[in-house]
């Protein structure tokens, strides 16, 4: 049943991009209530709807049934009336290199709330810089979402770089089942560690100096470091570098750039792990933003992770405006940083 509030959204709060209109299309589906958004993006150079996001909010109201207007490209106010989410089977044509990721993940949370087994199918960008890679959805966000009793199945049937596109995703979805609360507050086991350079049309000397970086930084062994060439529409790196504990991986990616060398986009990557591993906490940086919805939604959890960006803070404030939960971060100290989310006192 439809909420008789209407829920009022500045889009410039925190860093005034994307993640405050994707993360509120996302819980106005998923508690029923009408979303009125206004500075969509304002924070960016070019305000307002971009193509995924236009294409993020026609989705999410093709699942419910919603009332919408203001979805034209470059509109910087949004109204958008839902309906109950509805499973079924989706396609979703981002067009050129636009993120399949982020838009998957706008409708991925309205999807477990449905009753019934989704499928749908993305084109577009699956590797871009600015947004997850398909890479960190599979490793590090959805083991976790398993473990909270979520099922979701996702494949990667061709890679989509910045800026041709052209790739292609299948995601399956088990609505339904409630999420249960998750914690992770320590690391467990001796780590694990994985490099991969993956490369489309480019010169596989590329990723070979990328990974010289990683054994040279961080002396990861050859034997567990590699190139590997991907199809794609076009040209595209990216470095991936993962670090597994127990059942907790953290993925740290850089993608290579015209005109910026093989070694320094490496580093950037190797930098991200540097920070995480000097932190000892679980959790990174990235998935810390990823999981406050679902345990939001699990009514419960915590985690320990590096100190929170402003991405993840804004994240929380949102969250709290649509679902009765309290998100509390406590600063430890020595770039480390717990993230506990309980049921509001009424």
């Amino acid at each position: 049943m439809m909420n008789a509030r209407i829920m009022e959204i500045d889009g410039a709060q925190g860093e005034g991009g994307g993640q405050v209109l994707r993360s509120s299309l996302a819980l106005s589906v998923c508690s029923g209530t009408p979303l009125r958004m206004h500075g969509i993006r304002a924070g960016r150079r070019k305000p307002g709807l971009m193509r995924q996001h236009q294409t993020a909010v026609r989705l999410a109201a093709q699942i419910c049934g919603a009332t919408v207007e203001g979805d034209r490209l470059r509109s910087t106010t949004l109204e958008f009336v839902p309906g109950a989410p509805r499973a079924g089977d989706y396609h979703c044509a981002v067009g050129t290199a636009g993120s399949t990721m982020l838009v998957f993940q706008t409708v991925l949370w309205p999807l477990l709330v449905a009753e019934g087994r989704s499928r749908l199918v993305f084109e577009g960008g699956t590797h871009n810089p600015m947004a997850p890679p398909f890479d960190f959805i599979e490793r590090s966000l959805l083991p976790v979402l398993r473990a909270m009793g979520a099922e979701i199945e996702v494949k990667l049937e061709r890679a989509g770089f910045y800026p041709a596109g052209g790739g292609r995703l299948v995601v399956e979805v088990e609505g339904g089942p409630s999420l249960a609360p998750w914690r992770c507050l320590e690391r467990s086991g001796d780590p694990e560690v994985r490099g991969r350079a993956l490369l489309s049309n480019l010169p596989v000397d590329i990723g070979r100096r990328e990974l010289q970086v990683v054994h040279q930084r961080l002396g990861w062994p050859r034997s567990r470091l590699g190139v590997e060439r991907v199809s794609s529409d076009g040209p595209g790196n990216v470095v991936l570098l993962e670090v597994t504990h127990g059942a907790m991986t953290t993925v740290a990616c850089s993608f290579g750039t015209k005109g910026v060398l093989a070694e320094d986009v490496s580093a950037h990557a190797v930098e991200q792990i540097e920070r995480f591993l000097a932190a000892n906490v679980p959790v990174g940086e990235h998935l810390a933003d990823q999981l406050i919805i679902p345990l939001a939604l699990a009514g419960g959890g915590s985690f320990r992770t590096v100190s929170p960006t402003l991405h993840t803070r804004t994240q929380a404030q949102i969250v709290q405006r649509w679902l009765p939960v309290t998100i509390e971060i406590i600063d430890e100290g020595n770039d480390a940083a717990r993230v506990d989310v309980r049921p509001r006192s009424s």
